[in-house]
């Protein structure tokens, strides 16, 4: 090799190897590359890899290849501290301007949500803090009388769980279980945490506290089990794309293209139900979608999926039923 071919591997080698070459005929090209290890990442250890397309086929109830259902949020924020969803800059507390416009979905919106799944003969998952039970226990009657499911979803959202001590999460997993248990007669079978906060034992603790599924994780499509330390904790698809808090008070996104996003998620993943069973979840908060200008624009989206047969309208309880049994 000629000195001046060498010197060019040698540039090639410090670029691509941090070494240099020496002149002559050695070339550091031509020598092994020494054995690559890098450093392994941190995994939440709760599932294994597992592509959608690869997985076994089954179908719903009914042989059903979509199932449907509406996870309606209903919260209560502590009045002067903690947190919540701001309709606009946040105020020093008490922040009357954004207190008042979330306790407008409790006192309005969620009256006017119900109405429309009246309407439509819609089942909804209720996603409840227990402060309701103290602040209008009116609202959990009605979602009761309607046969919905009630999901526990802390005592406020004034408030992260992930944040908690051990002994102090697993306090709240089991008060919320007993209060919803005791006022309304059945234990819930599902959990999602006050702003999808947890902490790195929170599965475990869910699974220990007797819940059987959570609503925390949006990685899939499909219902996936969980490894805790005691088994049967599912984790049913919960949506962070088809949620009004995301998209519209985030992204700030009008109501009419929230309906567009609505009706087009549901036509392309009844589609794809076609090669896979799926869970799609549309995620609701009465103080934004209860708004009159925003609940029309949501009848027109619920509307256009009502009308479909191929469905299983359904619940996140129902759906844990199916793939647990």
């Amino acid at each position: 090799m000629s000195t001046a071919t060498s010197c060019a591997a040698a540039r090639s080698c410090a670029w691509r190897y941090g070494t240099t070459a020496p002149s002559g005929s050695w070339c550091a090209r031509a020598t092994p590359s020494p054995e690559v290890v890098q450093r392994k990442l941190k995994s939440h250890g709760r599932y294994p890899y597992s592509g959608i397309t690869e997985r076994k086929d089954y179908d719903w109830p009914d042989g059903k290849r979509l199932a449907v259902y509406i996870g309606f949020n209903i919260e209560h924020f502590e009045f002067g501290a903690g947190l919540g969803a701001a309709l606009g800059p946040r105020n020093p507390e008490p922040d009357v301007l954004n207190f008042s416009w979330r306790d407008y979905g409790n006192r309005v919106g969620v009256w006017r949500c119900l109405e429309l799944f009246e309407a439509l003969k819609l089942p909804v998952g209720a996603i409840i803090n227990t402060a309701l039970y103290d602040y209008c226990p009116e609202v959990v009657d009605a979602l009761v009388k309607r046969g919905d499911e009630l999901i526990a979803h802390g005592h406020t959202n004034s408030e992260r769980q992930g944040e908690m001590a051990p002994d102090a999460e697993r306090a709240l997993l089991i008060e919320c279980r007993e209060r919803i248990k005791k006022e309304s007669g059945t234990a819930p079978l599902g959990w999602l945490s006050p702003w999808i906060s947890e902490s790195a034992v929170t599965p475990d603790l869910l699974a220990e506290t007797g819940y059987k599924y959570t609503l925390n994780w949006a990685h899939d499509d499909q219902p996936i089990k969980f490894k805790t330390k005691m088994s049967g904790l599912w984790s049913i698809p919960y949506p962070q794309e088809l949620n009004d808090i995301p998209m519209i008070i985030a992204r700030q996104m009008d109501a009419r293209d929230f309906a567009d996003v609505i009706v087009d998620n549901f036509d392309e993943m009844l589609a794809q139900a076609k090669a896979q069973p799926l869970v799609m979840g549309i995620a609701l908060h009465p103080y934004i979608v209860g708004q009159p200008y925003r609940l029309r624009h949501l009848r027109r989206a619920l509307q256009h999926i009502a009308n479909s047969s191929a469905v299983w309208f359904t619940t996140p309880g129902k759906i844990w039923e199916a793939v647990a049994k």
